[in-house]
């Protein structure tokens, strides 16, 4: 997850309160903590791990980039913090009663080995959620580049082996190839209010394929990037923040 290197701050002044509109959806997902072992995998900047540990749960983040472990590490210092990334979890099997990953399948090169390697942290029996965007903040920032008569940041697929239909139906599906069993997959839509400034961080700190785009541009170009940006801004504004709608799929299952 090269493209994640050293955006934390960026990531924490952006898209991190966007990422924490599945939390209910989550928490709901996982039931009642019961003061039960939980591992939160690609856990960011830890804004999820600790809301998860203020419901009772005994949350452990487990986070690849170093950048957003200093930030969790410095927000919740007495949140338990791992480095290690889907699907080579340092982690013996069957240790969690409960294992989520939000927001991370859609970037991991092997998302079934992914499926899998959370299931094999888990305790047989327990509960998995996941989420993955089937509609994603990408939308923007190609109306962005279209305006800007720029070609569009060009994400990067998956080969055909690997991918998975991303959709809710194909979350599930690519799931229970992934080894999860009883898999119910919902997808939830809602309006990110955000203010100009935090989707400029966005992009301005190189953050996802947006932001790897802007910064690859000249300085002509970038001026024409940030005139399209505003104009568009302006067009969604309501007052001073920027309403934009999102769906991502959140799905539940149990580990074998």
């Amino acid at each position: 997850m090269s493209k994640w290197r050293g955006v934390g701050r960026a990531y924490e002044a952006s898209y991190a309160s966007l990422c924490a509109g599945t939390a209910d959806a989550i928490l709901a997902g996982l039931g009642p903590a019961g003061s039960r072992t939980l591992l939160d995998v690609g856990a960011g900047t830890g804004a999820l791990a600790a809301r998860l540990a203020d419901a009772g749960w005994l949350v452990t983040a487990c986070e690849p980039e170093p950048s957003m472990r200093e930030i969790c590490a410095d927000r919740h210092p007495s949140l338990p913090l791992i480095d290690g990334a889907l699907p080579g979890l340092p982690i013996p099997t069957g240790a969690y009663d409960a294992v989520a990953a939000n927001f991370v399948l859609n970037h991991v090169p092997d998302p079934r080995a992914a499926a899998r390697e959370m299931a094999r942290v888990a305790k047989p029996g327990a509960a998995l959620v996941a989420s993955v965007w089937t509609l994603s903040p990408s939308w923007f920032w190609a109306a962005v580049c279209e305006r800007a008569g720029l070609p569009a940041a060009a994400g990067q697929r998956l080969p055909a082996d690997k991918d998975f239909e991303r959709t809710a139906t194909g979350f599930g599906r690519m799931l229970a190839e992934g080894g999860w069993h009883s898999v119910e997959v919902t997808e939830l839509t809602w309006s990110w209010e955000a203010s100009p400034e935090a989707l400029w961080a966005s992009v301005a700190g190189g953050v996802a394929s947006a932001g790897a785009l802007y910064l690859s541009l000249s300085g002509h170009d970038r001026s024409r990037f940030r005139e399209a940006f505003d104009h568009l801004c302006d067009e969604f504004s309501v007052g001073d923040r920027i309403e934009l709608e999102h769906t991502a799929a959140v799905a539940v299952g149990l580990a074998r």
